[in-house]
C-alpha cells in the first residue's frame, strides 16, 4: 500500500481512539454494583482497544515519516498499557485470567480472529543489532568451549541386558517372517501364471472378448483416477487437506515482502536524516536567533523587576534553579498577565486569611448520629465497584491532542516522499534553545537584581548562620551510613563479558531456540460464555494461553514504557503434562523479544556453586550479567526453572515488586 493509504488508516484510527477516550470516562466514573454490567463494559472497551492497537501497530510498522512515527509510538505504548489495565480489572473482578467474549463479538460483528493480539514488530527491529552482536558472542563462546548445541540432547533410559537381547530377537524374527512370506507369495504367483497360460493356450482367441476385457480395465482405471481427484477436491474444500500449492510462496507474497523491505530501508534513511537535521537546525537557530532570544528574555525580566517594585514597593525574590528559574513566572504568559497574577495572588491571600478566621469562630460539633451516618455512607460507597485510575490515559489524550493540533488538518501535498518537516523541528528546537539560554540569563539577572537592591533599596545580604555547618556535618554522616548499607559487589574485579562467558560454560545461560509464538497453533474457545452461563468452567484453549503469554510475558519485556507503568506481573506458572508446549512458549518469548534465557533449575545448578556463598555468587553473577527487569517462570511445577531478561537492561526499579499470576489453571495453589 502507498503512503496515502497508511496515512488514511492512521487518521481513521486516531478518530476512533478519540471517540473512545471521550466515551470511556463517562461510563467508568459512576460506581456500579452489577457485576455482569461491569464486565460487559470492561470487555467492550478491551475489544475496541485491541482493534485500535492492531491498526496502530500496522501503521507504525509501515509508515515512513519520522515525526509521525514518534507520535504513533507514544500512542501505541499508551494503548498497550491501557489493554493491560483493563485485563487486570477483569482479572480482579472475576478472579480468573481467562475471559470469553462470544456475545460481545456478535454484537460488534467481529470474527474471533480479530481478537488475536499481535506482537509489535518493533520489539526486534529496534534491537536487531544488539541481538546479532550477542548471538555472535554466544556462538564464539560455545565454539571456544566445545559445547555443541546444534543437536538436542534427550535423556537416555538404561535397560537390562536380558531385556535388550529379547527385543533384538523379536525384531529379527519379525524381519525373517516378512521375508519368508514375501518369498512364498512370489512362488505362488509363478505357479498361478503357469496354470493360466496352459488353460488359455487351449481356447480359441476371440477378438471381441479381448477388446471388451481391455475396455473394462481401462474404464475402471479412468474412473478410479476421477474418483480420487473428486475426493481430494472435496477434502481441500472442507479444509481437511492443504491445497496443491500450499507450501509454495505465491508471487504476490514475494512482492509484498519486497515492498516491506524497501519501506524499512526508507524508514532507516529518513530517521538518520531526521537525527542529523535535529543537530544542524539547532545550530543554525543558535547562530541566527540566539542573541535576539537572550535580549528579549533580559528585557522581559527587567520589566518584571520594575512592575513588581511599582506594585509592592520592593524588588521581588528571584526563583531558584531547582524551582525552574524565570520559566515559572513567564511560562506562556505576557508581562501584563504576570502583573495580573501578582495582584490576584495578593487578593487571594487576604481572602484566605479572612475565611480561616471565620471558620475558627464557627465550627459546629458533630453529633454521634452524624458520625454514624457518615460511616454507613462510606461502607455503601466501598461496596460499589469503581475503576482504579489509569496511568496511560493522560499519555493517550496528550497524543490525540498533538495529532489534532499538528497532523489532523496539515497540508502535506509538498511532502511526497514523507520526509521530516523542518518547521516542526524549528519549533521544537527553538523551545530547547530558549530553555538553555534562559539558564544563562537567570544567572546574569540574579546578579543584576542584587545590584539593584543594593543600589536602590540599600539591602545587604544577611550573614550566614553558624549552625548550618553542623547540619551539613550531620548530613554527611547520614550519607556515609547509607553507603555502608548498600550491598557489596561480589564481582567488582570482573567484567560482564567474563561473567557472561562463565555462565555459558557452566550451562546457566543457554541459547534459546528460534521458535515464534505463532507456531503455537490453537483455536478460539467458541463455547466459553455459554458454559459459564450454565456454571461450568471451560477448559482454556491454546489460543487463550497464547494471548496471556503475549500480554503478561512479551509486552512488558518488549516495551520499557509498558513495563514501568502497567500492572506488574512478576511470575507466570506454566503447568501441564509433558509435550503440551511449556518450554516452547518460553523459547518463543525469548525469540519474540530478543531476551536472554537462564536455566536455573535444580538439576542444572546442582554441584556448580556449592554452599551459601556459592549460591549468592551465582545469583549475583546472573543478575549482573542480565540487568534488571526480570521475569520469573515456574515451568512444570519446578520453582525458578528459568529467568528471562531483556537484552537491553532497563533500570525501572519495579522488577522486585509484583503479584504472582498463573497463565494456566491451578493459580490458587501457587505460593
Amino acid at each position: 500500500m502507498s503512503n496515502t493509504m497508511y496515512n488514511k488508516m492512521w487518521h481513521q484510527t486516531q478518530e476512533a481512539l478519540g471517540a473512545l477516550l471521550d466515551k470511556e470516562p463517562q461510563k467508568m466514573i459512576e460506581p456500579q454494583r452489577n457485576q455482569v454490567f461491569i464486565f460487559q463494559t470492561l470487555a467492550t472497551f478491551y475489544i475496541k482497544y485491541v482493534q485500535i492497537f492492531r491498526n496502530l501497530e500496522n501503521v507504525y510498522d509501515q509508515i515512513v515519516h519520522p515525526q509521525k512515527r514518534i507520535l504513533i509510538r507514544k500512542v501505541l505504548d499508551g494503548v498497550m498499557g491501557r489493554i493491560l489495565e483493563l485485563k487486570n480489572e477483569m482479572v480482579e473482578l472475576e478472579l480468573t485470567e481467562f475471559h470469553y467474549f462470544d456475545d460481545i463479538l456478535q454484537d460488534l460483528k467481529l470474527a474471533p480472529q480479530q481478537l488475536d493480539i499481535p506482537i509489535p514488530k518493533y520489539f526486534l527491529k529496534e534491537k536487531l543489532e544488539v541481538i546479532k552482536g550477542r548471538e555472535k558472542i554466544l556462538a564464539q563462546i560455545l565454539a571456544d568451549s566445545g559445547i555443541d548445541t546444534s543437536e538436542m540432547k534427550f535423556p537416555v533410559k538404561s535397560m537390562p541386558f536380558d531385556q535388550a537381547v529379547k527385543l533384538i530377537q523379536i525384531a529379527e524374527r519379525a524381519r525373517q517372517g516378512r521375508l519368508r512370506a514375501l518369498f512364498m507369495k512370489q512362488i505362488y504367483l509363478q505357479e498361478y501364471r503357469a496354470k493360466q497360460s496352459k488353460t488359455l493356450g487351449k481356447k480359441v482367441t476371440d477378438t471381441w472378448a479381448a477388446a471388451l476385457c481391455i475396455q473394462k480395465v481401462w474404464r475402471r482405471f479412468h474412473q478410479c483416477k476421477k474418483t480420487e481427484k473428486l475426493r481430494e477436491e472435496e477434502m481441500i474444500f472442507l479444509g481437511m487437506n492443504p491445497p496443491p500449492l500450499f507450501n509454495e510462496v505465491s508471487a504476490t507474497v514475494i512482492q509484498a515482502e519486497k515492498v516491506d523491505r524497501l519501506r524499512n530501508e526508507v524508514q532507516m534513511k529518513h530517521e538518520e536524516d531526521y537525527r542529523e537535521a535535529l543537530v544542524t537546525i539547532k545550530n543554525d537557530l543558535k547562530l541566527i536567533e540566539g542573541l535576539d532570544i537572550k535580549e528579549n528574555l533580559q528585557d522581559q525580566i527587567r520589566h518584571w523587576f520594575i512592575e513588581c517594585r511599582n506594585l509592592t514597593g520592593t524588588f521581588p525574590d528571584y526563583p531558584d534553579i531547582e524551582e525552574g528559574g524565570s520559566a515559572i513566572i513567564f511560562s506562556n504568559k505576557t508581562i501584563q498577565q504576570v502583573i495580573e497574577d501578582i495582584i490576584a495572588n495578593q487578593e487571594e491571600e487576604e481572602k484566605n486569611e479572612k475565611k480561616k478566621k471565620k471558620k475558627k469562630e464557627k465550627q459546629p460539633k458533630k453529633t454521634k448520629r452524624q458520625k454514624k451516618g457518615t460511616k454507613e455512607k462510606n461502607k455503601e460507597e466501598d461496596e460499589k465497584w469503581k475503576m482504579s485510575p489509569s496511568l496511560f490515559l493522560p499519555a493517550m489524550k496528550e497524543g490525540c491532542n498533538a495529532y489534532k493540533e499538528i497532523w489532523m488538518n496539515k497540508d502535506e501535498s509538498w511532502n511526497f516522499s514523507q520526509d521530516f518537516d523542518p518547521e516542526l523541528i524549528k519549533e521544537e528546537k527553538r523551545k530547547e534553545l530558549e530553555s538553555e539560554i534562559r539558564v544563562q540569563v537567570d544567572e546574569l539577572m540574579r546578579q543584576e537584581l542584587k545590584n539593584l537592591k543594593l543600589a536602590v533599596d540599600r539591602e545587604r545580604e544577611h550573614p550566614a548562620k553558624v549552625g548550618k555547618k553542623k547540619k551539613k556535618k550531620g548530613k554527611k554522616g547520614k550519607k556515609k551510613e547509607k553507603k555502608t548499607k548498600k550491598d557489596k559487589d561480589l564481582t567488582a574485579d570482573r567484567t560482564i563479558e567474563s561473567l557472561y562467558k562463565e555462565l555459558v560454560e557452566e550451562g546457566l545461560l543457554i541459547q534459546a531456540l528460534k521458535v515464534n509464538l505463532s507456531d503455537y497453533i490453537g483455536e478460539y474457545s467458541y463455547l466459553g460464555t455459554t458454559l459459564r452461563q450454565v456454571s461450568i468452567e471451560p477448559m482454556p484453549s491454546l489460543l487463550d494461553v497464547r494471548q496471556l503469554i503475549t500480554l503478561y510475558g512479551i509486552w512488558p519485556l518488549g516495551s520499557a514504557a509498558v513495563h514501568e507503568k502497567a500492572p506488574l506481573v512478576k511470575s507466570l506458572l506454566l503447568a501441564g503434562p509433558s509435550g503440551v508446549g511449556k518450554k516452547m512458549l518460553v523459547h518463543a518469548i525469548c525469540t519474540e523479544t530478543g531476551a536472554n534465557l537462564f536455566n536455573l533449575s535444580s538439576s542444572n545448578i546442582a554441584g556448580k556453586y556449592p554452599g551459601k556463598n556459592g549460591l549468592q555468587m551465582m545469583l549475583h553473577a546472573v543478575f549482573k550479567a542480565s540487568g534488571t527487569g526480570r521475569l520469573r517462570w515456574y515451568v512444570g511445577g519446578r520453582k525458578l526453572e528459568c529467568l528471562i531478561v531483556p537484552c537491553e537492561p532497563q533500570n525501572t526499579g519495579r522488577g522486585s515488586r509484583a503479584a504472582e499470576y498463573g497463565s494456566w489453571h491451578l493459580r490458587e495453589k501457587v505460593k
